[in-house]
């Protein structure tokens, strides 16, 4: 199996929740040089709003928004 966390040379968003009784946890690199990491549903829900609205697609050009 590759290794899914986001890195500076590899960006992106990666979330994981190991089974339903354990909390979220999500990291994300992006191209603009932004990073972040949260642990916890409700954490890992607004890392991962942020990340659609500000970062990821939101730069479609690989560059800064």
């Amino acid at each position: 199996m590759a290794k899914l966390t986001p890195t500076n040379s590899t960006p992106g968003l990666h979330v994981s929740k190991p089974s339903p009784s354990e909390p979220a946890t999500a990291s994300a690199v992006c191209h603009c040089g932004a990073s972040a990491s949260a642990k916890g549903d409700a954490q890992v829900g607004a890392l991962v709003a942020g990340w659609n609205s500000n970062h990821g697609s939101a730069h479609a050009g690989g560059g800064a928004a």
